[in-house]
Order: structure tokens, then sequence, then C-alpha cells
């Protein structure tokens, strides 16, 4: 009997089982990545959060980690974006794919293509997939809005099979996988492998200080919620002080706590202020935002770093997949992926026999 888990995401990643680790910002480094590589799974690198010379820092440290190839996560619209793109393809030898939201033109994909790296895009919408085959994308991760952080509203259920009748690309299932039963499931529907966030995140090898990851672990789905305040387009995070903060304010709140994040990813970058809308601008709808959701967007992720990178889980934002709902645990990668692969195997056979 052939090897129901061998699929063209094994065969084209190179990696034992279809199943990949996604690159959340400061959470996906390269001790995360590694552990998920090891275990049968392919990583992918947050270098999205990071300058060009923290992007060849950290591959460089995830090389000597893993034996096994990896991926790398970046936007074309981030400051340094032309040096990291030069930065992975000379490191073509270990970077296996790059995945991306909006960004990369058909130049770029064409650069990628040709020195043997994958282009995986995660995308929300039928017509977004379709403009991803377009531009020659090789695969596509598709996140329903069960996915954590930035979300849609249509189901994993009802977009994946939307998905699949649109492109002829293999397709990656994302948003409320988390076991073996999850990956059957996105198998039967005709993907290739499933992404997953949350359920890497809660894992050992997650840098995630304590204190959130007890979060994390405590909330169930009543305590996951979507908040269009954050930045102005919809989030899936933990519902906690400071979310309730931000639902309950008006402008003149948004306002004071984005000028301080702000003030504080210009420390951390040196970028201007000008610099940081422009950036964020780009990042959510191609330039056309108002100013204060400009700011907003800007801010967001600062306040997402105090959680996950600092552990304040009073005064910063978890992004969260409504799967964390129903997670209780915090394994090893090699304990999880395992499981993953028993399940998903007798749930397979099951069906089968």
């Amino acid at each position: 009997m052939a090897n129901p888990l061998a699929t063209p995401l094994t065969v084209r990643l190179g990696c034992r089982l279809p199943i990949i680790q996604t690159a959340m910002g400061w959470v996906a480094t390269p001790r995360l990545v590694a552990a998920a590589s090891n275990a049968g799974a392919f990583g992918f690198l947050a270098a999205a959060v990071m300058n060009p010379s923290e992007v060849a820092e950290n591959i460089a440290k995830l090389r000597d980690l893993t034996v096994h190839n990896f991926g790398v996560n970046f936007h074309s619209f981030q400051p340094g974006a032309s040096e990291i793109v030069e930065i992975i393809l000379a490191n073509r030898n270990r970077v296996r794919a790059v995945s991306f939201g909006r960004g990369p033109d058909a130049r770029m994909i064409g650069r990628f293509r040709d020195a043997g790296i994958l282009c995986i895009p995660t995308v929300g919408a039928v017509k977004h997939a379709q403009k991803m085959a377009q531009l020659g994308c090789d695969m596509i991760t598709v996140q329903g809005g069960e996915g954590g952080g930035h979300t849609g509203a249509v189901p994993t259920t009802v977009l994946l099979p939307q998905v699949l009748d649109s492109v002829d690309v293999p397709v990656i299932a994302a948003g409320g996988f988390a076991d073996g039963r999850g990956l059957a499931a996105a198998l039967a529907f005709g993907a290739c492998g499933i992404a997953m966030g949350t359920r890497f995140l809660m894992t050992e090898e997650s840098p995630v200080p304590a204190d959130p990851k007890a979060a994390y672990v405590r909330a169930g789905t009543n305590d996951i919620v979507v908040s269009t305040k954050v930045d102005g387009v919809p989030q899936r995070m933990i519902l906690n002080p400071l979310l309730r903060r931000i639902e309950r304010s008006g402008w003149i709140g948004m306002w004071k706590r984005a000028i301080e994040a702000g003030i504080e990813l210009k420390r951390q970058t040196g970028l201007s202020f000008a610099e940081i809308i422009r950036t964020a601008r780009a990042m959510t709808t191609h330039g056309e935002m108002p100013l204060e959701q400009a700011v907003m967007a800007a801010a967001a992720p600062m306040m997402i770093q105090r959680a996950v990178v600092h552990g304040d889980v009073e005064n910063g934002l978890m992004a969260t997949g409504t799967v964390a709902g129903r997670i209780n645990d915090l394994p090893n990668c090699a304990d999880l992926i395992g499981q993953i692969e028993t399940d998903a195997r007798q749930r397979i056979s099951a069906l089968c026999g």
C-alpha cells in the first residue's frame, strides 16, 4: 500500500511528513524551526520581523542546528527587503522555500524559482490564491478564518475546497489544525498537507516565555476573539487586559498606544516615523488607508512582542488560532509530530478499512 502521508509537499520540500511549521513573528526562531524540521515537518524561519543582519545571523544558526532544508518567511515591503532577498538567494543550498503574504511580483518569484527555491504564499481568499498561481507560485497555503493573527471570515472547511477547485497547484491547509485527525481530514479534502502555527507556538521549543505560554494553555474557545480595533483589520487574539482596554477605548486611547509603540519600533529599527507609516500602509492595503490606521498597524507588532518576547501578558497582545481553545499541553516537537503521524495513519487506515 502506498504511503498516504507521502504527498507533493513531502516530495518537493524534502520533509518526511506533510506538516509545515509556520513563520510566526518572534516565535519561529532557529531553535523551533530546527526542532520541527528534525522531527519530520518543514519549518519556516520568521524573517519578516528581522533586519538583514539578523536574517543572515539566524540562517547561519539554523544551518548548524539541522541537516534538513528549511524555509524563510519575509515581506517584500519590510525595511531591507531587497537585501534579505539576496541573503536568501545566497543560501539557496539550504533554503528550500520562501513564504509571504502580499508582496513579491512575478519577477521576484521568477528569481526564486530560477534558484530552485519554492514560493509558497499564504492567502485567505480565492481571488488571492488565483493571483498567486498566475504569478508562478509553486504551492499555496490557504488559511481559513480559524487561523491566528490577521484572518478572514470564511472557515477553512469552506475556503479550502473553494481554492482547491480554482487553482492547479498543490494546496496546503491552515487554520484550525493541531493533530492527526486534522491532517487526515485535510488530505481527504485534497490538500497536500497542513500548516500549523499555534500548535507549534505551544511546544517546549517555542521561545515564548512561561507566563504567556500558560495563558495560551488556559484559554478556552470563548477567550479567543477577533478584533478590528488593534490595527483596523480583523485579528484573532486571546482576550486579555490589554485587548479589553483596546476594545473599550476611543480614538484618543488608541492614538496614545500607537504613538508609544511607534516610538519603541523606531528605537528598535532606527526607522523614521514616516518610514514606519509607509511600511504599515504597504503591509495592509497597498497604501490606501487613513493615517491613524497606518499608525495602529505600525504599533501592533510591538504590542505582540511585549507578550511573546518579553512575557507581559497584561500589556501585550497574544495572537492565536481558535484551535488554542482545545490545546492543553506543551509537548516537545518530536513527541507532537510523532503523535500526529500515529493518529493520522490510524484515521486513514480506519477509513480505508
